[in-house]
């Protein structure tokens, strides 16, 4: 009897290790990347930011408005500064298109980046992608040219895509933002993004996140543990503290969706609700779709719900704590109808209150598919949110993105520049105030007459051709 419980204990005992190797193995990334020595003590604090942006050239804003660097010239900028390695997210990868659509947005832009990042190769610099899109052409036409490329199976994952929009220059610079490579992002539609440099605690911790897709490849399930390279550096509850253009700030990468959270990372989510609750004066919101609904399909069925956190948040701050709150939405093709009802119900909480604000305006370029703004990001009194995603619930659920926010200290620029928070605030006002935006009701109208177009038009194709007898 002794001799057949010492055997069972035997057995569960190799059970056990074996599934504990199992879980090891099945790890991201068990060993980690190296790091080329750099920690979080050791890691440069005291960095540089600047504003990118791509202006169309339809749109002209007046001759006092805020300008910055132009995305083009950043990207390349970056490009000009690598040495080691550069690490790429995108969600698209068009740069070469020639569907250039109108002669006013030639891809020259897009050419010129692509054939840079080709020549990395002969100055001894690595070049790794990380993307959801195994049949992009110009990805293999990379892949032949020497680039490391990893692909993200997002439909085993969440039946998302990969939007995560950054780049990781030898591990001390970093762009994020909302455009993407394209040559579209880089002439025809308008984007935003910051690049910090030498910023290596940002870097690694952005890096980090890169880390996780690149170790995804071949996967179809997240595993239980994860490794120690790709957790969290910094997080709303330890953010860096560093200068940024010589002003005291803190920072954290944040990221999406709850899925590729491992321990220690702030959601994208509770990134935007912590600088909303944080807000005491205002609360500005440029993105190009808001829509607190969450579609999923479920055994063949559309089930769509209410995504509250943000719209909650939203309100709260307007009514309870005398926020202001504005939100620049695109009009574009592809702006729900809903939208609209959501935004009419948030101005409507104003009403009779005093010191409650809130207004919505739609920024509509020339046309409805060029100059769209594709800005997303926050800025209230306090601190900036530059993020990859759209407000709207699926893309927070099923989507992976990455956000950068930055929290300034009370103190002020030693050299008289405008702080980060500062100058947000002032392309916010500059896109507000240009004659690019409609009101709430003037976008509804031009919804609605589309929508009326669409149906005449489908029902002339359906009606039966009448037929006259001779």
């Amino acid at each position: 009897m002794q001799s057949q419980q010492k055997c069972i204990a035997v057995f569960a005992l190799v059970c056990c290790f074996a599934i504990l190797v199992a879980l090891i193995f099945s790890a991201v990334d068990v060993w980690g990347d190296e790091e080329d020595g750099v920690t979080e003590e050791n890691c440069s604090k005291n960095c540089r930011i600047v504003l990118v942006e791509n202006i169309p050239g339809e749109l002209s804003f007046n001759s006092n408005s805020t300008t910055h660097l132009s995305l083009t010239l950043g990207l390349n900028q970056l490009l000009d500064k690598a040495k080691l390695s550069v690490e790429i997210v995108s969600p698209e990868w068009a740069l070469t298109s020639s569907d250039q659509g109108s002669r006013l947005y030639p891809a020259y832009q897009g050419q010129f980046l692509f054939q840079r990042l080709i020549s990395l190769k002969s100055r001894g610099v690595r070049l790794k992608i990380a993307s959801d899109q195994p049949n992009s052409t110009e990805l293999k036409g990379l892949t032949d040219r020497y680039a490391e490329v990893r692909y993200v199976n997002m439909t085993a994952f969440t039946r998302g895509r990969l939007l995560s929009s950054f780049w990781v220059v030898d591990r001390k610079h970093i762009y994020i933002g909302s455009g993407g490579m394209s040559w579209k992002a880089l002439s025809k539609l308008k984007e935003l993004g910051v690049i910090v440099y030498d910023c290596s605690c940002l870097a690694m911790d952005l890096h980090r996140i890169f880390a996780l897709y690149w170790q995804l490849q071949y996967r179809d399930y997240i595993p239980s543990i994860w490794s120690k390279r790709v957790t969290a550096v910094f997080s709303k509850d330890e953010p860096l503290e560093l200068k940024l253009n010589n002003t005291d700030a803190y920072a954290y990468v944040s990221t999406s969706p709850e899925l590729f959270c491992p321990k220690g990372r702030s959601r994208d989510i509770d990134a935007i609700r912590h600088l909303i609750r944080e807000a005491r004066r205002f609360v500005y919101i440029s993105v190009t779709d808001y829509l607190p609904l969450v579609n999923r399909s479920l055994r063949g069925s559309a089930i769509i719900r209410y995504w509250s956190p943000v719209d909650e948040m939203l309100r709260e701050a307007a009514v309870l704590r005398k926020v202001k709150v504005r939100l620049l939405i695109s009009l574009w093709a592809n702006t729900h109808p809903l939208t609209f009802n959501f935004m009419t119900s948030m101005q409507a909480l104003c009403t009779g209150l005093p010191g409650c604000s809130v207004e919505v305006r739609f920024y509509r370029g020339k046309e409805q598919t060029e100059g769209i703004n594709e800005n997303k990001f926050m800025v209230t009194d306090k601190a900036v949110y530059i993020g990859n995603l759209d407000w709207v619930g699926s893309e927070f659920a099923f989507n992976a993105g990455a956000g950068l926010v930055i929290q300034e200290s009370q103190s002020q620029p030693q050299d008289g520049q405008n702080s980060i928070v500062e100058q947000m605030t002032a392309v916010f006002e500059r896109d507000w105030f240009s004659p690019y935006t409609i009101s709430l009701q003037a976008g509804k109208n031009i919804v609605q007459e589309s929508q009326n177009t669409w149906q005449k038009v489908q029902a002339l194709k359906t009606k039966p051709e009448s037929r006259e007898s001779y």
